[in-house]
């Protein structure tokens, strides 16, 4: 039976990373104390769900969960420092603060320390999240326990709901450019001064112009997706902010 730890606080574990070359130990403490902490824990790095999903998200949404009292996101699971360093460098999450349980020792504090021998990954963490404010548990989104990896409760929108159900959150952005095009920097700063991330996809990598024909009908670019809306090109943009201003 796993442990909902509510009103608990977290276990006093110091985690052993690796951070610019150097070895470096982590506290409990340096991490809670005196801090509101999103964590979200996961069975492991590079695993379908934790890479498509579970941390993405998270680090989207972190602008938002910062603007509502958050003072840091943590990504706990039981790999070494090493993997969890190159699965953020990999995911570009930012972001997100991952922390390398590798001994298992927070985990199996917080009593969601599983076996998964049977996948080959021997103890790992059971996927839950938790909002933590001077080191005692607020609240736990625990995963059902069911078979496989459930994952129903512990993603970044429920916390965020829980936080703030009124929270406005940002609409996903992506655009599609050419390298050394005036208007696709014209676009950037649009954006930029709008406070709006997005995701810049460069033709030339994996992208060619038979595809912005395939999924925006033109060649020209920068293309720009609001939402998974065409908005369409730099005066395009301009023209849908000022109407939505």
């Amino acid at each position: 039976m796993l442990q909902n730890r509510e009103g608990k606080t977290v276990p006093d574990v110091t985690f052993r990373v690796m951070e610019e070359g150097n070895w470096k130990d982590v506290t409990t403490n340096d991490l809670f104390s005196g801090k509101t902490v999103i964590v979200f824990s996961l069975p492991g790095a590079f695993t379908p769900t934790c890479s498509s999903t579970h941390l993405p998200r998270f680090n989207e949404l972190a602008p938002v969960f910062k603007q509502n009292g958050v003072d840091e996101i943590i990504c706990m699971s039981v790999n070494d420092t090493f993997v969890m360093n190159a699965w953020k460098e990999n995911q570009e999450s930012n972001n997100i603060n991952v922390l390398p349980d590798g001994n298992g020792e927070f985990t199996d504090g917080m009593g969601m320390l599983v076996g998964k021998k049977d996948l080959g990954f021997g103890n790992r963490s059971w996927r839950y999240s938790m909002l933590v404010k001077d080191k005692k548990i607020e609240k736990m989104f625990i995963e059902p326990e069911v078979e496989g990896d459930p994952f129903e409760v512990s993603d970044a929108d429920t916390m965020l709901n829980y936080i703030n159900a009124n929270a406005v959150k940002p609409e996903f952005v992506s655009m599609i450019s050419r390298k050394g095009c005036i208007h696709c920097e014209r676009a950037r700063k649009t954006l930029e001064a709008h406070g709006m991330p997005y995701e810049e996809i460069e033709l030339g990598h994996g992208v060619t112009s038979r595809t912005l024909r395939a999924v925006s009908g033109a060649t020209t670019t920068p293309q720009v997706f609001i939402g998974g809306k065409l908005i369409g090109t730099a005066d395009d943009l301009e023209a849908y902010l000022k109407n939505k201003s």
